[in-house]
């Protein structure tokens, strides 16, 4: 049975990981009939990556993106690097082409609460993330094309548009246990439609 998503205005917690622990990790183990809280299901880590194409033609590209990723993160970015030479691309062996970084922690919620009631409202014509977008070992996928999303960017810095894909881990074992979790947690997701 689909957990309902909690109103952080009810109940007046510090952060969202005062809310999990106090509220939310409650509530899972009466829905899920969870016999000890160490099986209640839990943020692992978020992990943000860009492939960077620019980079190839760039070399400004990488440097400019980092700071981006690491102002709307809070943290600085790894960059990643080509494994092979594809010379249709015009990519030579470990040449940087991407920027990843992983949150943990405070950090992670953190982003995550700034994300679903911050970020997200701003997104034009937002009406929700899929819930069919788990992989099925407690993981959920979602990409974002724009960065001027974030309030953390200045728009009038921006030189190219950047996308990013985000990954939430969590220790759920399968995806409806993951999309209860993320929706009691405050993630947006698209209302459920109704099957013909």
């Amino acid at each position: 049975m689909p957990t309902k998503k909690i109103n952080q205005s009810e109940n007046k917690v510090a952060d969202l990981k005062s809310k999990y622990n106090e509220i939310i990790a409650k509530e899972m183990m009466t829905t899920h009939g969870y016999a000890n809280v160490m099986e209640v299901p839990r943020l692992r880590k978020i992990v943000i990556s860009m492939g960077v194409k620019e980079a190839v033609k760039d070399k400004n590209a990488i440097p400019e993106h980092a700071e981006e990723l690491a102002k709307l993160s809070g943290q600085r970015p790894v960059v990643t690097k080509s494994k092979k030479a594809i010379s249709n691309f015009k990519l030579r062996e470990d040449q940087p082409i991407g920027l990843m970084v992983t949150l943990r922690g405070k950090r992670m919620y953190d982003f995550f609460d700034r994300f679903c009631n911050i970020t997200s409202p701003r997104i034009h014509d937002f009406r929700g993330y899929n819930r069919k977008s788990c992989d099925g070992q407690g993981n959920y996928n979602f990409g974002i094309t724009d960065q001027s999303i974030f309030l953390e960017i200045n728009i009038e810095k921006i030189k190219r548009t950047q996308g990013m894909n985000v990954t939430v881990v969590t220790s759920a074992k399968d995806d409806e246990t993951c999309v209860d979790l993320l929706t009691m947690l405050g993630f947006p997701f698209e209302a459920n439609k109704k099957e013909n």
